[in-house]
């Protein structure tokens, strides 16, 4: 499929772009005005933007509805030793949103964005026989 892009709603562009870039290990691509910011992780492109009366993902919609932060739909990030890398978050005052969820295929904790955007860190189960 290739790169895809998710847009996430962020109070402030500033603090999401150090959140993914110093907490979660994305590379900033560009960030070229203060209500916009996109970033990369492999092949995930993350498109930052803040709620404003300017073009593009943070403008109000037709009837008034100003784009908000927040919600349950998120994107997973594959990691190698999760009890690692929640330890760290933890230790950055990181808001997690559950415990570690220990799950069919794997195990899982839910962080939140400094705008209280969830993510997902994902720890597949070795599955070989």
């Amino acid at each position: 499929m290739g790169t895809v892009t998710v847009r996430y709603i962020v109070h402030d562009v500033d603090a999401a772009v150090a959140f993914y870039r110093d907490r979660l290990g994305f590379a900033e691509v560009m960030h070229p005005a203060p209500s916009f910011a996109m970033l990369a992780y492999d092949d995930l492109r993350l498109a930052l933007s803040a709620p404003s009366g300017r073009g593009g993902g943070g403008q109000a919609m037709s009837d008034g509805t100003v784009p908000e932060p927040g919600g349950w739909n998120r994107f997973s990030l594959p990691v190698d030793d999760l009890d690692s890398v929640v330890s760290g978050l933890d230790a950055a005052g990181v808001h997690r949103r559950s415990e570690i969820i220990e799950g069919v295929a794997g195990r899982q904790v839910l962080v939140d964005d400094p705008s209280g955007n969830p993510v997902e860190l994902f720890e597949a189960t070795d599955t070989t026989p």
